[in-house]
């Protein structure tokens, strides 16, 4: 039977979008600014965002404590929130569209190992929430995920399959378990 060997992993192939210079620079704005609880500005993280790439709409709420691997890989829309200890893992773009709430402790996860090769090869894909999406805390979604329009993952659910819109959705896998219903005040 075949085993994994990591001695012949080679992700050599990956390009995360920018040059040694601007990733190393990145790593530490990142860990003196983002990752730390002791800098609550949101406008600021909002500005070191769109120095180094990334597109942020306005209204954002960023909290502390947060993790982004590559913000030239990111796009945020109007009135986004992204709370505590949220990562936005991104080896691939991230697309977050208007209105979207990331609750604490979620996780977007771009990437993924191929487990059925020896070498345990890197795959990514890309990540997609839509308007009015809300991923609940410590929730995960997985490569290649579209959550759709107004979509809900619940609390502690890891979405490996696309979210349908107004769908509500939870477990691991999450399912979904029903439909949301916004009411008109």
């Amino acid at each position: 039977m075949a085993k994994t060997d990591l001695s012949s992993y080679d992700n050599s192939w990956y390009n995360p979008g920018a040059s040694f210079v601007k990733r190393t620079l990145w790593h530490f704005v990142h860990h003196l600014v983002f990752t730390h609880g002791f800098l609550p500005i949101s406008s600021l993280k909002i500005v070191l965002l769109r120095v180094f790439g990334a597109k942020v709409g306005k209204g954002v709420n960023i909290k502390p404590s947060i993790n982004i691997k590559y913000p030239w890989l990111l796009e945020i829309g109007n009135y986004v929130w992204i709370g505590e200890k949220v990562w936005i893992d991104n080896l691939a773009k991230v697309t977050i569209g208007n209105d979207v709430c990331l609750s604490q402790g979620a996780m977007l996860l771009t990437g993924n190992h191929n487990y059925k090769i020896p070498t345990f090869d890197l795959i990514a894909g890309e990540i997609l929430l839509e308007e009015g999406v809300w991923v609940g805390a410590r929730s995960i979604v997985c490569p290649g995920v579209s959550c759709f329009s107004h979509s809900i993952l619940s609390v502690n659910s890891v979405a490996t399959k696309d979210l349908e819109t107004y769908g509500i959705y939870q477990g691991n896998p999450a399912v979904k378990v029903k439909s949301r219903e916004i009411s008109q005040e």
